[in-house]
């Protein structure tokens, strides 16, 4: 009997305790932006263990992008925390849907819509944007619309709080969103069954702060954060910020 018992212990300890595997993080820029917008955030979450992806956004319709970062999603094996930037907001909430793996949206000054609501549609909820005036529109061949910010506003509206050579970096490399994308209205709202989170700043003029307290609160986000005097651009002017949240959402246990 003793031999047993021994037997029996030694195989229980031989099993190592289960640990909680650490959610891949998939990052998705907004409407003119791009992926390399995450470099510092990433930077960050690496740096804590995490592995990041930057998941391309073509920013051409709600639905279509959507599908993209599904695949991507679907490409992980493992748990996602999804992360959405600005348009990047539609996009997630529409592509975590069907997607079990996807264990908490956060929202990065990003839309989070209902059922039949559009970028445009929410950005109007409440004064305050000054988008509008800063944008040059670009006729495509197929008489479609792109979006870009004007560069000699881009500074101003999108990334105040940047410094001025980085933020010229920024208007010269960002990507246009076609404007179908952003009056596209969203299909699913996956916050309403998935955990969420928000983070925006408080001298945002592309989306008005109302309306980013208006979303984080009808979601009864698990956490929202609101970074004084930040711009449009807060993943880039505040990183650490961001991260720490990314990483309150990626550490709560299932």
């Amino acid at each position: 009997m003793l031999s047993a018992a021994i037997a029996v212990s030694g195989t229980a300890m031989a099993q190592p305790a289960r640990q909680q595997v650490k959610p891949t993080i998939v990052l998705v820029h907004g409407a003119f932006a791009e992926s390399s917008s995450w470099n510092a955030v990433i930077a960050d979450l690496n740096k804590d263990g995490y592995a990041a992806i930057a998941a391309a956004n073509p920013l051409r319709s709600v639905s279509g992008d959507a599908a993209a970062v599904s695949a991507v999603i679907r490409s992980i094996s493992g748990p996602v925390v999804l992360v959405g930037h600005s348009y990047g907001g539609p996009v997630i909430t529409e592509a975590a849907n069907g997607n079990p793996n996807v264990k908490a949206l956060v929202y990065v000054a990003g839309f989070a819509p209902d059922t039949g609501e559009s970028s445009l549609s929410l950005s109007g909820k409440f004064p305050g944007s000054t988008l509008g005036d800063a944008l040059l529109p670009v006729v495509q061949p197929d008489g479609r619309q792109d979006l870009y910010i004007r560069s000699e506003k881009f500074h101003e509206q999108f990334a105040a709080d940047v410094p001025a050579a980085e933020a010229s970096l920024m208007a010269a490399t960002q990507r246009p969103v076609a404007r179908a994308a952003l009056a596209e209205p969203s299909r699913t709202a996956t916050w309403k069954t998935i955990p969420s989170y928000a983070i925006y700043g408080s001298a945002d003029r592309n989306i008005p702060p109302a309306v980013m307290k208006f979303m984080a609160e009808r979601a009864h986000a698990v956490k929202t954060v609101v970074v004084e005097g930040a711009s449009h651009a807060l993943m880039v002017s505040h990183p650490r910020e961001v991260t720490a949240l990314i990483e309150d959402a990626a550490s709560v246990k299932e």
